[in-house]
């Protein structure tokens, strides 16, 4: 696995993944910290377009990320997976409107495990989800974190006329 580093408002990010895809986005900081792992191989080059575009991301120029991903996880994590990356940019859902999307609603606390483990925050916007007394609830890279990432989304969320 190759990665590389890449400063942002919120700290420096971890990103690795092979030459063709993008498997993880690590926090400098936070319950969820990630470092590069013993075997890895430090290699800029794969990941200059994922650090453009969280650039972009950051300066409110880019909604949406255009990216080859590969995450790991079970059946269960990746349909939850798939269901976070369609809560559009500047919006919020629960717990219960992703276990609901995954067709077993009564699979909240699976839903915020499989949220918790997601190897591609901020590209697979798990900072959207919030509970359902519409409080924000833990997050991989700390709590101001997802707000930071939130407000920036807000602030640069345009509204459909």
């Amino acid at each position: 696995m190759y990665y590389t580093f890449t400063s942002s408002p919120i700290g420096q990010l971890l990103l690795a993944g092979s030459a063709d895809a993008l498997r993880v986005v690590g926090f400098a900081h936070g319950k969820k910290a990630r470092r590069a792992e013993t075997g890895w191989e430090r290699y800029d080059e794969p990941f200059k377009k994922t650090a453009r575009q969280l650039n972009e991301y950051f300066s409110g120029d880019r909604q949406e990320f255009e990216l080859d991903l590969a995450p790991d996880g079970t059946t269960f994590q990746v349909e939850v997976l798939e269901a976070l990356r369609g809560i559009p940019y500047g919006e919020t859902c629960t717990y219960g409107d992703i276990a609901a999307a995954v067709g077993r609603p009564t699979a909240v606390r699976a839903v915020g495990n499989a949220n918790g483990r997601n190897p591609l925050p901020i590209i697979i916007p798990c900072h959207r989800v919030i509970g359902s007394d519409g409080g924000l609830t833990g997050f991989g890279g700390g709590i101001e974190a997802k707000r930071y990432l939130l407000e920036l989304e807000q602030r640069h969320c345009v509204p459909f006329a």
